[in-house]
C-alpha cells in the first residue's frame, strides 16, 4: 500500500494558521500535521525526525510548510531545513509565513503585467514606494522589486526608526539597495509621491494610507497596488476587484490593482506550489522567488 502524503507544519508562534491548514488539505495532501513553537534553532531537529522514518521512497511523500510571522526568519528556517537533509533521505520544503511570500508574490506579479500592458515598460529602473513596508508582505514586496531591478523605498508612517531597521535587514540578509524615508505627515508623503512611479499599499487592514488628496501629488505613478480588502481601502479610489483599472484619484495614467485581483492570484500560487510538492520527483525547497516565479504564470 502506498504512504499517505503527509505535510508537517512548523511555525514559531504558538498554533498554525487554518488557512494554510485549508489550503494544504484541498491541494491534495492527505494530512497535515501541526506543530507551535519551532524556531530557527529547531528546524534542523524538526527535519531530520522528519525525513528518516519513512525511508528514502517515503520521504518523497513527506513535506514540510514553514509558517509564522517574520519574513526573515522563515527564510532563515528554510535554508537551515535544506541544511539539514541527508540524501536520499530529503523531503520537500515550503516557507510561507502569514502568507506573505505568495501574496507579495502576487502583488508584484499583477504591477509588472500592469506597467507592461497599460505602460509598455518593466518594474526595472521604477521608484517603488512601499507603504506599510515593515510587515511581512511590505518586506517581501520590497526585497522582490528591488531584485527586479527598482529603485524601493520603504517609508515609515511613525518617523525613520522602524523603516531604517527593516530596510538595514533586508539589505544585509538578501544584498539589495532598499532606502528608509519618512511619511509620518502629509507633506512627508507628498515628498515622496513626486518621484513615485509605483506604490505598493501593505498596511494593517482598514489602514488607509493614501487619501485623494496625496495621490493628486503624483504626478509620476504609473501603478498603485493595495493588499487591503477591509475599509476603508488602503489607496483611496482603488476597488476590490480593480485589475488595472485607471485610478481617478490620481493624475496622470495611474491605474489600481485591488486585494481580490492580487489574492486570487495568491490563491493560485499556494495551491499551485502545494501541488508542486505532491508531484515532484526531487525535493523543492520553495521560498519566495519561486512563489514570484508561480506567481508569474498566473497573473495573466
Amino acid at each position: 500500500m502506498e504512504k499517505p502524503y503527509l505535510l508537517h507544519f512548523a511555525t514559531p508562534d504558538n498554533r498554525v494558521s487554518p488557512f494554510d491548514v485549508n489550503m494544504a488539505y484541498d491541494a491534495g495532501w492527505n494530512a497535515v500535521i501541526p506543530y507551535g513553537g519551532v524556531g530557527l534553532a529547531d528546524i534542523a531537529g524538526f527535519t531530520q525526525d522528519a525525513i528518516f522514518s519513512r525511508g528514502p521512497k517515503g520521504a518523497k511523500r513527506t513535506g514540510i510548510f514553514i509558517g509564522g510571522r517574520d519574513a526573515i526568519l522563515a527564510t532563515d528556517m528554510l535554508d537551515a531545513a535544506r541544511r539539514a537533509m541527508v540524501p536520499p533521505f530529503e523531503v520537500s520544503v515550503f516557507a510561507d509565513p502569514s502568507g506573505a511570500y505568495t501574496t507579495a508574490a502576487a502583488m508584484i506579479a499583477k504591477v509588472e503585467q500592469a506597467l507592461t500592458q497599460a505602460h509598455g515598460t518593466t518594474l526595472d529602473g521604477r521608484q517603488v514606494v512601499v507603504f506599510g513596508g515593515t510587515g511581512p508582505v511590505g518586506m517581501t514586496a520590497a526585497v522582490l522589486a528591488a531584485q527586479a531591478g527598482a529603485r524601493v523605498t520603504i517609508p515609515g508612517h511613525d518617523g525613520l526608526a522602524r523603516a531604517s531597521v527593516a530596510v538595514r535587514l533586508l539589505n544585509g540578509r538578501f544584498g539589495v539597495d532598499i532606502q528608509a524615508d519618512d511619511a509620518s505627515s502629509d507633506a512627508a508623503k507628498h515628498a515622496l509621491l513626486a518621484q513615485a512611479e509605483v506604490v505598493l499599499a501593505t498596511a494593517k487592514a482598514g489602514v488607509q494610507v493614501l487619501g485623494a488628496a496625496h495621490l493628486g501629488r503624483a504626478a509620476a505613478l504609473l501603478v498603485a497596488a493595495d493588499i487591503n480588502a477591509v475599509p476603508p481601502a488602503g489607496v483611496e479610489g482603488i476597488g476590490v476587484m480593480d485589475d488595472a483599472v485607471p485610478l481617478s484619484s490620481a493624475t496622470g495614467k495611474a491605474v489600481g490593482i485591488g486585494p481580490l485581483a492580487i489574492g486570487n492570484v495568491k490563491y493560485k500560487v499556494q495551491q499551485g506550489l502545494l501541488q508542486k510538492m505532491l508531484a515532484a520527483g526531487k525535493p523543492l525547497y520553495l521560498g519566495f522567488p519561486d512563489c514570484l516565479d508561480e506567481a508569474r504564470l498566473h497573473a495573466a
